[in-house]
């Protein structure tokens, strides 16, 4: 048995064309806010841009120099919070290292209204409280229930493993999995026995960022294996998967690249959207 393979590029097409008609009507801008140069997020940043120009929507960058102080950075935060212009704003990370420790103070001044990122405590707070106030979400988990729908992968009455326990991908994962009526089990670098569990899993999603983490063995024949994780190593890009085993014996896969990764921009294109709708219901 060879696994389908599952690709993000169809399902990240289908969402942001069903996103063009309303950007031309609302007009929404997004604004990346970066400091200094990281090769990493200047590769995130024009993937970002490039999806913005595919769909029409407005967009800026706000390349900040990279000895910049937080004040500076708090006050172009607070301007973007201010200029009714702006849709949503994001602070690309990893910040340098004398800003790093300050990113969940920065993401807390983030107007939760302009939040495209899903990052700070009001938008996550909305989101334990049921699927139908995941009005702005984390990107990537977003992007992971596109795909699944897309794919007619049922959710419901499933048992599912998250491996990785990030603030950003691991933990909301988790949360919108039971909002969908998953049984979940987190696991992470205390787990002890990681194969106990993952070979339990009918839905096993790993966010960890350590190659080829998970191994045939590891795998339940049959289940549906979703990478998020991704590391750069000497060959390229490679997942938390072994992806060439593991396609051996789960009935579904993600490939890295190539898998998720699409689907991270097209939800963040449409987080923007969805908040130019709930700015204008409450400016009524």
């Amino acid at each position: 048995m060879s696994a389908r393979l599952l690709l993000g590029k169809p399902v990240a097409e289908k969402l942001l064309e069903s996103l063009k008609t309303e950007i031309k009507k609302l007009d929404p801008k997004l604004v990346v806010v970066q400091v200094g140069n990281d090769p990493a997020s200047d590769s995130y940043i024009r993937q970002k841009f490039k999806a913005c120009e595919a769909v029409g929507m407005r967009s800026e960058h706000r390349h900040l120099p990279e000895k910049i102080t937080l004040k500076k950075l708090m006050d172009t935060v607070a301007e973007l919070n201010s200029d009714p212009d702006v849709t949503g704003f994001i602070v690309q990370v990893p910040l340098p290292p004398h800003l790093q420790p300050h990113v969940p103070e920065v993401t807390r001044a983030i107007d939760p209204k302009k939040d495209v990122d899903g990052f700070g405590a009001y938008n996550l707070g909305k989101m334990f409280l049921s699927k139908d106030f995941e009005h702005l979400p984390p990107a990537t988990p977003a992007g992971v229930f596109e795909m699944l729908k897309f794919y007619n992968i049922e959710v419901s009455g499933k048992n599912a493993v998250v491996v990785g326990r990030s603030n950003i991908v691991g933990k909301p994962l988790a949360i919108m999995l039971v909002n969908r009526g998953a049984t979940v089990t987190v696991c992470h670098s205390r787990t002890k026995d990681l194969a106990f569990f993952t070979t339990q899993a009918d839905l096993l999603f790993t966010a960890v960022g350590k190659a080829n983490l998970i191994t045939k063995e590891m795998v339940k024949p049959g289940a549906v294996v979703i990478d998020i994780g991704v590391t750069r190593t000497d060959k390229g890009l490679r997942g938390d998967v072994d992806f060439d085993k593991v396609k051996e014996v789960a009935s579904a896969i993600t490939p890295v690249p190539g898998g998720v990764g699409p689907l991270t921009v097209a939800s963040l294109i449409r987080n923007c959207v969805t908040a130019k709708k709930r700015q204008m219901e409450q400016a009524n």
